[in-house]
């Protein structure tokens, strides 16, 4: 256990799971392939303890952030922030591709091995498709706007718990979390001190759940080495390439801002989130290195614990700047690959177009992701069906990084809209080594319940009992 502790907290280790991953899959393919099924159990597990802990925390968030002054303008200016940290990554995104111009001088080689995947991946052949019905394409246009609409405003909020639809459960958590705030700390002291339970005991699952990091991450490596095609790897290079280094770069500017309005050092803002980056970077998920953002950023950094709870939550699903930078520039390099050039005109679009992608695809992951893409080809008229089958192969790798981004960007929203507010600093909390406490300061454990021998003996003696008189209690029942 103490193993997977600083594993799943260390650079070092979980490069060494990586590569051992790689060899693993290259080598013992059954080895791979069961860490491959324990990583998505894990992720399972993440998913299913972070909805309840995002709806929580956003509960508490706003109760807090409305206590503050000018709660109204500080709430817009949150939406107006985060709005804008998503459309400056998506414009780098769609200014590199043009500066950069991924996909525009393949070799012949390179060409003919996209054009042999698309060709593969696409059903349908290119063979035209005549609709008997004659059904309207207004129609379908409409339905797809309905289908958006429901997933913004869901007509049943228990739906959208039940399948995880995080935009609509965040619009319902909205609705209802400023009900909960308007109502006096009176009046919901009882609900606030179960949501306090379900809150502490959510935030334990996911921490005991990232000690599988270490696995997830062997298993991704072995995956991906397993199944990767290194011909198509290298013809996708420069699109790779340089998403990479734009999440390094944007990386940086934002820990920059964080370190400036905490007036801290670059490196100390780096240490203090290494730990939630690395949980982001290796999970792929969104929502795992909640509990960690949240204490790093309010307890480590000093910025409002009300108002971290608050974007940490929301930014799951509004700043998804990663997610932006990456559908802006594979739209330009989608466009590089069939020679559409890109005007001053375009680059606009793709920035506006990429926000909405990047907006609507929250809580998806894979090919859910990759389905959203189109909404930013469509700007272009670009197939989207094609340009699928070639992000298939890269947005594996792509995922950590683009989930890694996206959580610095939440940071730096936190960081400038804390401008003014008192700093809530405190000293860095102990950390008990025990495996039951992994990752909670000693402030926060559950009290410990010490027994002597007498005590421990009567209380044996008493559970024996009643476990004797619980099995005399079945015979009776079967025996009529």
């Amino acid at each position: 256990m103490k193993a997977l502790h600083w594993l799943s907290h260390s650079v070092p280790g979980l490069l060494l799971c990586l590569v051992a991953g790689a060899l693993a899959g290259t080598v013992a393919g059954p080895l791979g392939r069961f860490a491959w099924l324990v990583g998505q159990l894990y992720l399972s597990v993440v998913n299913m303890a972070a909805v309840p802990l995002l709806v929580v925390a956003t509960f508490f968030g706003l109760r807090q952030v409305l206590a503050l002054p000018r709660a109204g303008a500080r709430f817009g200016a949150v939406i107006g922030t985060a709005a804008g940290v998503v459309g400056a990554c998506a414009l780098a995104g769609a200014l590199a591709g043009v500066l950069t111009a991924p996909g525009a001088a393949l070799t012949a080689q390179a060409s003919a091995k996209l054009g042999a995947l698309i060709l593969s991946g696409v059903a349908d052949g290119g063979e035209v498709r005549v609709d008997l019905h004659g059904s309207p394409a207004a129609e379908t246009d409409t339905a797809r706007a309905s289908d958006a609409l429901e997933a913004i405003i869901p007509d049943n909020f228990y739906r959208a718990l039940a399948h995880g639809q995080t935009l609509g459960v965040l619009t319902g958590t909205l609705l209802f979390g400023l009900a909960f705030a308007a109502l006096s700390r009176e009046q919901t002291g009882m609900l606030g001190n179960v949501f306090e339970g379900i809150y502490r005991t959510f935030e334990q699952i996911i921490a005991h759940a990232n000690l599988l990091i270490p696995v997830l991450a062997f298993g991704l490596a072995a995956h991906l080495s397993m199944h990767a095609d290194r011909a198509t790897m290298g013809a996708m290079a420069g699109v790779l390439v340089t998403f990479l280094m734009l999440c390094v770069l944007l990386s940086g500017v934002a820990a920059a801002a964080i370190a400036g309005c905490a007036r801290l050092s670059f490196s100390q803002v780096v240490t203090e989130l290494n730990g939630a980056m690395l949980v982001g970077l290796a999970s792929g998920s969104a929502t795992a290195p909640i509990p960690h953002t949240i204490e790093a950023m309010s307890a480590r950094l000093g910025f409002p614990r009300g108002l971290v709870e608050l974007v940490v939550p929301l930014g799951a699903v509004f700043v998804r700047g990663g997610s932006a930078l990456y559908f802006a520039l594979v739209t330009v390099f989608v466009a590089n690959l069939y020679g559409r050039p890109v005007s001053a005109g375009d680059v606009a679009w793709i920035t506006m177009a990429a926000c909405i992608a990047a907006w609507l695809s929250a809580g998806q992951g894979g090919m859910g992701t990759i389905a959203y893409a189109g909404v930013a080809l469509s700007v272009l008229q670009l197939p989207a069906e094609a340009a699928a089958v070639l992000l298939l192969a890269i947005d594996p790798i792509c995922d950590g990084p683009r989930n890694a981004l996206s959580l610095v960007c939440t940071c730096a929203v936190i960081a400038l809209v804390s401008v003014g507010l008192p700093m809530e600093r405190s000293a860095a909390q102990p950390v008990q080594d025990g495996p039951a406490r992994v990752g909670v300061p000693l402030a926060q454990a559950a009290v410990q319940l010490v027994l002597t021998r007498a005590q421990l003996a009567l209380a044996s003696a008493c559970a024996l009992l009643a476990a004797l008189l619980i099995v005399l209690m079945g015979i009776g029942v079967g025996a009529k």
